[in-house]
């Protein structure tokens, strides 16, 4: 008895002495030159360049994001600077509170 669907399918279909006797399952790899020409003529109807105005746009929105990118890794890094800093202020109290329990007089 088989143990999964995979072996059972394999002894069902492939003999190793015959090899594969149904019929031919794969496709083609080969692309259909009818097929790439409709879509290269389909391509070449709807593309058209961008005017002027669409240009300066598109720049714009790349100017946008990267100025944008730029003002989140500031307020990154500042908010990293300013938890280091608060975490330095609070380590310095707890020992100045520390040597103040211990004896210590200023």
């Amino acid at each position: 008895m088989p143990r999964n669907f995979d072996d059972s399918y394999r002894q069902d279909s492939v003999d190793a002495t015959r090899g594969w006797d149904g019929p031919e399952r794969r496709v083609s790899r080969t692309p259909n030159k009818a097929l790439v020409a409709e879509i290269i003529c389909a391509i070449n109807e709807t593309h058209k360049p961008l005017t002027d105005e669409e240009r300066q746009w598109v720049r714009l929105a790349i100017q946008r994001e990267a100025q944008s990118i730029k003002l989140r890794q500031a307020i990154i890094e500042k908010t990293l600077g300013g938890l280091v800093w608060a975490a330095v202020v609070a380590l310095g109290y707890l020992l100045l509170d520390y040597v103040k329990d211990h004896g210590w007089k200023p």
